[in-house]
């Protein structure tokens, strides 16, 4: 699951367990009850590998969903007290998820802590979770060290960002007005929006398609949809359009 550059490996994330658990030793170490909810099963099963060796990370994942439905039923009947979740989802993304627990987020007694934890690192899906309730959002090149460390933080009630995405959140809390609507983006999917800001990076569609975990056939109909909903004609035009947006 950690960014493959990074050398800490599950190796780190024991060293983070340890870190994360209180100094009277075993008996008193803490632990975590985790849901995971990402749509992409491979990615779920990296990150249960990562982080789910209860005994050396302190992390019981005690479930896992694909879509906001399944998210829900499965949140509901476990009340983990942290959810790793995704911002991109079927059934109306991860908003929807934090909407459909909001009383679950309220609960005095035992409230359940939202973690988002995505590819996506535009302002606009950052701004949105933590607006629905979500204490956090780091992105998929986080370590299993750091991710540990950052769930054991939201279930205390911290705050948790990776680090350059802290200044979206606190650019749009400093401003009391209203965001500007964009009729233009408003009509792509979320999934259109991703490929769009990865297209105007300059990704290659075989890049995207591996960074997204899709295949190269839906990028390009991705690609086609947004060209065509966009009325735009090329991936050069693409790329000035989300520029000028500052979508990039």
């Amino acid at each position: 699951m950690s960014d493959p550059t990074e050398e800490n490996g599950t190796a780190g994330a024991a060293e983070a367990a340890e870190s994360a658990h209180t100094s009277d030793g075993g008996a008193g170490a803490r632990q975590v009850r985790v849901v995971l909810v990402d749509d992409h099963r491979m990615f779920r099963t990296g990150v249960q590998a990562e982080i789910g060796q209860t005994e050396q990370t302190g992390v019981e994942v005690v479930g896992e969903a694909a879509d906001v439905d399944q998210a829900v039923t499965v949140i509901t009947a476990t009340r983990p007290e942290v959810v790793l979740l995704d911002v991109h989802l079927p059934g109306g993304g991860g908003v929807e998820v934090l909407r459909r627990c909001a009383p679950l987020m309220s609960d005095a007694e035992q409230p359940v802590r939202f973690l988002a934890l995505s590819v996506s690192d535009a302002a606009e899906d950052v701004i949105g979770v933590i607006r629905g309730g979500a204490r956090g959002y780091v992105t998929k090149t986080i370590t299993g060290t750091d991710l540990i460390n950052s769930i054991f933080r939201v279930q205390e009630g911290d705050a948790v960002f990776s680090p350059r995405l802290a200044g979206f959140v606190l650019d749009a809390f400093a401003s009391t007005d209203a965001p500007p609507v964009d009729e233009d983006l408003d009509r792509l999917t979320q999934r259109e929006r991703e490929v769009l800001r990865l297209i105007a990076r300059g990704y290659a569609y075989k890049e995207i398609a591996k960074q997204l975990f899709i295949s190269v056939k839906t990028v390009e109909s991705h690609v086609s949809a947004v060209l065509r909903k966009l009325q735009l004609s090329n991936r050069h035009e693409l790329t000035r359009w989300a520029t000028a947006r500052r979508l990039v």
